[in-house]
């Protein structure tokens, strides 16, 4: 019986990459293991699969009665609706600890660093695994990605090593210049619906009994949202409603100015006031150097609640 591997809802390249190299390690040590993913995925992983010749993982949502990793997450807030009926054999992750439990022992990897593809990579390292040359890229790849080429204070020396090393097996020789070209990839909004952008990269947080929405938009120039601020705050105000948020929140970075535009839409707004030290103008504040949710967004908003 095989196992599967994914990552979180609306799936980032970390997630696809960490279930396509999680899988190929586990297969290698003798398990049965197909990488799968929750939903579509992005203009950035398209790139990062068709320059390393990746295959994308199939589409899963349901795991009732299968054996499962789960990568890049450990909140029922990001797994699929029947994972209390899986039985997950393990973690590989880099973010704080969420609420999933397990009823028997599991494997678990998680380090205060900048991408679960590090981790991975460490994993191959302690089992003596070979990583082959196009999932070394990929690998690469969504480590740049999840560290802004370096920049997010959740970069450690760990990461920047592995990029290095990765991008040896890999055969790419200026890496940061190939990371640039795929954060150009994943700035690109022309044509995107309000409700494309506003799940692009959105994670949900259970704080206290209530729930808040935190989506992420990376590009290298926030003049592209110009135009689109007005729906894009319409669209927040829908999925509030929806999916029952006390707070939606859409962090637009600019990687190039090294900070984020926070747009809020909150019941109470003091609490997300309270947590940058900030006043919201027309329910917005440019936070200068936030680059990171998981290190400088959820650990200031969660003590509010």
């Amino acid at each position: 019986m095989s196992t599967y591997i994914f990552g979180h809802s609306n799936p980032d390249s970390d997630s696809i990459v960490g279930a396509i190299s999680l899988s190929y390690l586990k297969n290698q040590l003798g398990e049965d293991c197909i990488p799968t993913r929750q939903g579509k995925i992005s203009a950035e992983t398209e790139f990062i699969l068709n320059k390393f010749d990746g295959v994308e993982p199939e589409l899963k949502t349901s795991y009732a009665g299968e054996s499962v990793y789960l990568v890049d997450f450990s909140d029922y807030g990001q797994a699929p609706e029947d994972i209390k009926e899986a039985t997950i054999l393990g973690i590989v992750d880099h973010h704080k600890l969420g609420d999933i439990t397990t009823s028997t022992p599991l494997e678990c990897w998680i380090r205060p660093i900048g991408c679960s593809n590090t981790v991975i990579y460490e994993m191959y390292k302690s089992f003596n695994v070979e990583i082959p040359k196009n999932i070394a890229g990929m690998m690469m790849c969504a480590i740049l990605s999840d560290t802004v080429i370096f920049k997010s204070p959740t970069c450690t020396k760990v990461d920047t090593k592995a990029v290095k090393e990765l991008a040896k097996i890999a055969g790419v020789e200026d890496y940061k210049a190939l990371g640039m070209e795929m954060f150009l990839v994943k700035s690109a909004v022309d044509g995107a619906t309000a409700r494309d952008l506003n799940t692009r990269d959105y994670k949900a947080f259970e704080m206290n009994g209530v729930k808040v929405g935190v989506n992420q938009l990376e590009v290298v120039d926030l003049s592209v949202f110009d135009d689109k601020k007005d729906m894009i705050f319409e669209d927040m105000a829908k999925m509030k409603e929806e999916e029952g948020l006390h707070t939606m929140l859409v962090l637009l970075t600019d990687i190039m100015k090294e900070g984020s535009q926070l747009l809020c839409i909150s019941d109470d707004v003091s609490k997300v006031e309270n947590a940058f030290n900030c006043k919201l103008e027309d329910n917005q504040v440019w936070l200068d150097g936030v680059l990171s949710r998981k290190k400088q967004v959820i650990p200031f908003l969660q003590p509010q609640f």
